[in-house]
């Protein structure tokens, strides 16, 4: 292995402790607003957290631009980025027809079959996203995991605790009063452990193809007029 290519990979490390520890504190600021009743607008309690601003979810594009930027620029760029756009609607669609599926079988929202269609769907999604961008795809699948894996073990206590927050309330009136722990497996490990990861691959690599894609066209136009100039000159 290269000096150049265990530089890189001791960078990533950096990147995922750095976005990992930035995210778990994230985390915890919103658990302790929801426990203390801040304000809903921003520390929104209902099931799924309603989109609150302060919340995980938006670090996703965040990172996906920043991750793919730096991996851009060491070399370690898509094999080519209209792929990347390509697998991303596929990942899409394979995750909408399943649940279209779901729904056309009336499954009930939130239920055992629903959620097992849901971990299929998000499973094949992750393993679509490998192929067109290898390095971001570990980047953020890394990650992700070090995103999730400690909201999944708070939901735990969360759950037990019937806290009253978005980490542990049902996901809708219909939803079966059951065990603890299988509520948890339900509405915590797999939307968490599979769900929020097959989120974070396809969106994170959106952003960050747009991004590399963006970048790409400022660098032409500023080479452009110097280009010119030298031709004209």
């Amino acid at each position: 292995m290269s000096t150049t290519a265990s530089n890189q990979r001791v960078n990533i490390s950096k990147w995922i402790i750095v976005t990992g520890l930035i995210t778990l504190a994230i985390t915890i600021i919103r658990l302790i607003g929801e426990l203390q009743h801040w304000n809903s607008a921003l520390f929104n309690p209902s099931a799924g957290g309603g989109f609150a601003p302060i919340g995980i979810v938006w670090l996703v594009p965040i990172l996906g631009i920043y991750f793919a930027l730096k991996l851009n620029a060491a070399g370690m760029g898509p094999r080519s980025l209209g792929q990347v756009f390509l697998f991303v609607v596929i990942a899409l669609a394979v995750i909408i027809a399943f649940f279209a599926i779901g729904s056309a079988l009336k499954l009930p929202p939130g239920g055992p079959a629903f959620a097992v269609v849901g971990a299929v769907s998000a499973i094949i999604a992750i393993l679509i996203m490998q192929r067109p961008w290898p390095a971001l795809f570990r980047t953020l699948l890394a990650y992700g995991y070090a995103a999730r894996i400690p909201v999944a073990i708070l939901m735990i206590f969360a759950i037990q605790g019937n806290w009253g927050t978005h980490y542990d309330v049902a996901p809708n009136a219909d939803f079966p009063a059951m065990p603890w722990l299988e509520k948890w497996v339900l509405i915590g490990a797999i939307p968490q452990l599979l769900g929020w990861i097959a989120f974070t691959v396809m969106f994170g690599s959106l952003f960050g193809a747009i991004a590399v894609v963006i970048a790409k066209r400022l660098r032409t136009r500023e080479h452009a007029p110097a280009t010119h100039s030298a031709t004209t000159g």
